[in-house]
């Protein structure tokens, strides 16, 4: 019988996680561990990374750290040039500037597109070369339900999120003869430092949690699995795509529960 369960293991593997010192970066960089793949953890936090990867290692795993400015092409480049070529990269940073659209100042929405859009830019043209030279690769990149639904305040950051799945379709298309796939994947609302400053508003909690299908935020551990699929040979024939794991968010209305 095949060996369906070696599908998903990443022996032999080298991969960065981009923003592995915290939320979905850090779980992300632990589960591709624990699935065998040597994994670099970048952040622009280094302490934060070392930490992850001081876990990766308590646990068995095989982990370095170093510090990463998405912001900053040349280290950029230098995180993945020579030595340092990977098979799976998975960008995880984002930054928010909750006001409307009229309310955004030019600095503010440079800001916004610089780390998540350009900086994901950064990241996937500088992989996807190594990877393309090689044969082979995974690039993942996460966007967010935002890029398909949106709430005022939420216009830059929507933009940006949107943009994410249309440079990595892009890339897709263009790598894909060359051996490297390149997905999104689109979380719901997740518990995350990102998130913070709406758990501190109890009724907007509450009123995310009640928009998922399943009534609930998302744990980072929960986007995990998604990661380990889309980096892993399970995935060999998904390119081009994004994933949703959002709880059911994009999937219902949800405005009102009809009398059935």
């Amino acid at each position: 019988m095949f060996d369906y369960a070696a599908l998903f293991r990443l022996d032999g593997r080298r991969a960065l996680v981009v923003g592995a010192g915290s939320g979905i970066g850090k779980t992300s960089a632990e589960a591709l561990a624990a699935f065998g793949a040597e994994v670099t953890c970048a952040d622009l936090d280094l302490a934060a990374a070392e930490r992850t990867a001081g876990s990766i290692g308590d646990a068995g795993g095989k982990a370095d750290a170093i510090r990463i400015d998405v912001r900053d092409t040349k280290t950029v480049a230098a995180a993945l040039a020579g030595e340092r070529a990977v098979d799976v990269l998975v960008s995880t940073p984002g930054i928010n500037v909750r006001k409307p659209i009229l309310d955004i100042s030019d600095d503010e929405f440079d800001r916004v597109i610089d780390v998540n859009l350009k900086g994901t830019f950064r990241l996937i043209r500088a992989a996807g070369a190594s990877m393309a030279g090689r044969g082979r690769g995974s690039i993942i990149a996460f966007s967010s339900i935002r890029s398909l639904t949106v709430e005022p305040g939420q216009g830059v950051y929507a933009a940006t999120k949107s943009g994410i799945v249309q440079l990595l379709r892009a890339l897709a298309a263009e790598l894909g003869p060359r051996g490297v796939r390149a997905n999104a994947i689109a979380p719901g609302v997740v518990d995350t430092p990102l998130t913070a400053p709406i758990k501190q508003n109890a009724e907007w909690y509450a009123g995310y949690a009640r928009k998922s299908i399943l009534g609930r935020w998302a744990k980072p551990e929960e986007l995990a699995g998604m990661v380990v699929y889309l980096a892993s040979d399970a995935s060999s024939y998904v390119t081009g795509a994004c994933m949703f794991v959002d709880g059911g968010w994009t999937a219902a209305d949800g405005r009102f529960q009809p009398p059935l």
